[in-house]
């Protein structure tokens, strides 16, 4: 379904219990939002859904609350779960449950890859009630850790679907799908969807994001960066995320505006857990206020204050995008989402805009005072990588800090996607 057109009911009218209306009091929900207001009543005719809205819409909430209600009237261990794509969407994921089951005593669990699963295994020892999880270390526990099984679910729920149903969940998704009965309710959720479950041909962002795009010579990308980033931090207290496309550059370009004066910290799928998390809450807090990421964090999380999101690197998935810009801009607040494209990347730009279905307008500025930076971004980045060659250069192993760029050219070979063909296997009404 995609978001309803209808003023939005009270939780009340919705059927929603008087617990976890005071649940959602505490966490300032006064009314659902147009997911909530059109998922719920669906999901309490005991339906499965399929829902398509805009980022920060409330989709979590429109799959946790039914969820928890069905837990209320029958209450038992490992009652749902609910699978993402990411470590740390799925923390959120499990700390909305949490939040909204609070009264009620709600118990999570929360599985992904790169920390200790010896730890996971007590947290499923203790028979909680919902078990969020990244496919991958689900079927890792469900192969290896005595007595855990899904055999009692209620709910199955594929948060950011579009994403598990591509082809890199693709075999671990099969094996779940063959642990768990039948007999359950199944929930997709996503900003975007797989042509096979779209219900409209193009997306739309929300209507205070303001969107722009500056074409550059790629040479000049680091200076129109840095120039752009001191604009937005003149403002006290503004936030800005960077997307690039590979690991090294988040670690590289996080160096260089730290030399720049700028406080800016690194995140992306190739470091250790520890310091994804780290940095992510050093963010969230107010430590740093620039944010140099890959795609790890484009989906799901829920960063209320950024006001700015830039696309270093254009993604090659016209999809991706929407889920950048949607990193800002969330809860009615107003956001700026710019695209830095160089000579290389206009074909990937168009795909953009004809996928959200309108040309965007240029972003304004003189180069000739853009590059008055030049010299001083090119120092900068000349230390950065130097200190970055002294500290041992990338680092290949599995957890490290970086990622592999000598897959750089291959990346940059549009990959077509293929859809999944386990739509057939997900039972939907």
């Amino acid at each position: 379904m995609e978001e309803s057109k209808e003023e939005a009911k009270s939780f009340k009218e919705l059927g929603v219990s008087d617990q976890l209306i005071e649940a959602c009091d505490n966490l300032g929900w006064k009314t659902p939002s147009k997911i909530q207001a059109e998922a719920i009543p669906h999901a309490f005719e005991g339906k499965d859904l399929i829902g398509l809205a805009q980022t920060g819409s409330g989709k979590t909430g429109a799959f946790a609350i039914p969820i928890l209600q069905a837990l209320l009237d029958s209450p038992h261990a490992f009652f749902a779960c609910v699978l993402s794509p990411t470590r740390e969407l799925a923390i959120q994921i499990a700390e909305q449950f949490e939040a909204l089951g609070s009264g009620v005593g709600v118990k999570c669990a929360v599985l992904f890859g790169g920390i200790d699963s010896v730890q996971q295994s007590i947290a499923l020892a203790k028979r909680p009630h919902i078990v969020v999880a990244a496919p991958g270390r689900l079927l890792d526990h469900l192969s290896n850790t005595k007595g855990f099984s899904l055999r009692t679910i209620k709910y199955l729920v594929l948060d950011e679907a579009d994403r598990l149903l591509d082809e890199e969940f693709e075999k671990a998704l099969d094996q779940i799908l063959h642990a768990i009965p039948h007999d359950r309710r199944t929930y997709l959720f996503s900003a975007t969807m797989t042509e096979k479950i779209e219900t409209a041909s193009k997306y739309s962002t929300v209507k205070t994001l303001k969107q722009q795009f500056r074409f550059l010579p790629a040479k000049y990308k680091d200076c129109y960066l840095f120039y752009i980033l001191s604009k937005i931090t003149e403002k006290s207290g503004s936030t800005s995320m960077v997307f690039t496309r590979t690991c090294d550059a988040t670690r590289l370009l996080a160096l260089m505006l730290q030399n720049l004066g700028l406080r800016a910290i690194p995140i992306s799928g190739q470091m250790i857990q520890p310091k994804r998390r780290g940095a992510l809450n050093k963010f969230k807090a107010g430590e740093c206020n620039i944010l140099i990421c890959t795609d790890v964090a484009s989906r799901g999380l829920d960063i209320p204050s950024v006001d700015m999101v830039i696309n270093y690197d254009i993604p090659t998935n016209s999809k991706d995008y929407i889920h950048r810009v949607g990193r800002t801009a969330r809860a009615g607040r107003s956001g700026v989402a710019i695209s830095l494209v160089n000579q290389y990347e206009v074909e990937w730009y168009t795909h953009i805009e004809k996928l959200i279905g309108k040309k965007l307008p240029e972003y304004p500025a003189e180069e000739e005072e853009v590059l008055l930076l030049l010299e001083r971004v090119t120092e900068a980045k000349r230390i950065s990588q130097m200190k970055i060659k002294e500290s041992g250069g990338k680092r290949k192993h599995r957890g490290g800090d970086d990622g592999d760029e000598s897959n750089f050219l291959r990346y940059l070979g549009v990959k077509k996607r293929k859809l999944s063909r386990k739509l057939s296997k997900i039972k939907l009404y």
